[in-house]
């Protein structure tokens, strides 16, 4: 959860100067190790060489620069585990969706675990009837179904991918042509397809995780809705 702190907020809407003088405050706050040993040389060039500092201040001052430094590196490492985690995180997210379908916006169609394709037709303003051809690589109709009377709202469809006789009609993509009629006229409306979740694809530069599907590789952000 992401808390706001809305005294800050408002005093950098209100004050065009406050943002520079946190920002400036902060980085004059931070000294590095060029800073330090700056410091150390302008210290040692300007000591007084009748009343010099003392060995044992020196050496306590340096020893305290290489705590100081030493914790810098272990939060930057703690920084990279966090990060690390959290990538190994998404990753265990995304793996969860292996073995599952996922709805995406496409005309074309892929079989399912159990050799039926399905998806869905938008259809805003309803349709008086609606044809749904099922076309192989040819543009040949591999398969046809048709309803009537369809109400405003998203339209289902399956086939399971028999002929009438049961044999198996068709085991590759398909394209889904898809033609609704409405008062009269001939629309195309937006079609999305059923489509079986493979495996997951991580970058090694810890980019987004993919999913590897029947429709190729895809975005978690891809999906409609998850089965």
């Amino acid at each position: 959860m992401t808390t706001t702190n809305t005294d800050n907020s408002l005093g950098n809407l209100l004050d065009p100067n406050s943002a520079s003088t946190t920002s400036s405050s902060s980085s004059m706050a931070q000294l590095n190790q060029n800073d330090f040993l700056r410091l150390m040389t302008t210290q040692l060039t300007t000591q007084d060489p009748f009343n010099p500092v003392d060995n044992t201040q020196m050496v306590a001052q340096m020893a305290q620069f290489s705590q100081v430094a030493g914790i810098s590196q272990m939060n930057q490492s703690l920084q990279q585990l966090v990060t690390q985690m959290g990538g190994s995180n998404r990753i265990s997210d995304a793996a969860s969706w292996i073995g599952r379908s996922m709805l995406v916006e496409s005309d074309i169609a892929t079989p399912l675990r159990d050799g039926s394709y399905s998806g869905a037709v938008s259809l805003p303003n309803g349709a008086d009837n609606v044809t749904i051809n099922f076309l192989d690589g040819d543009g040949n109709i591999v398969h046809s179904q048709s309803a009537t009377d369809q109400v405003a709202g998203t339209m289902p469809f399956a086939w399971d991918g028999k002929d009438d006789d049961g044999n198996v009609a068709a085991s590759g993509p398909l394209t889904v042509q898809v033609v609704a009629r409405v008062s009269g006229a001939n629309i195309s409306p937006a079609t999305a397809t059923w489509t079986s979740i493979a495996g997951i694809q991580s970058p090694a530069n810890g980019g987004a995780t993919q999913l590897v599907t029947g429709l190729g590789v895809l975005s978690p952000e891809d999906a409609i809705r998850l089965a």
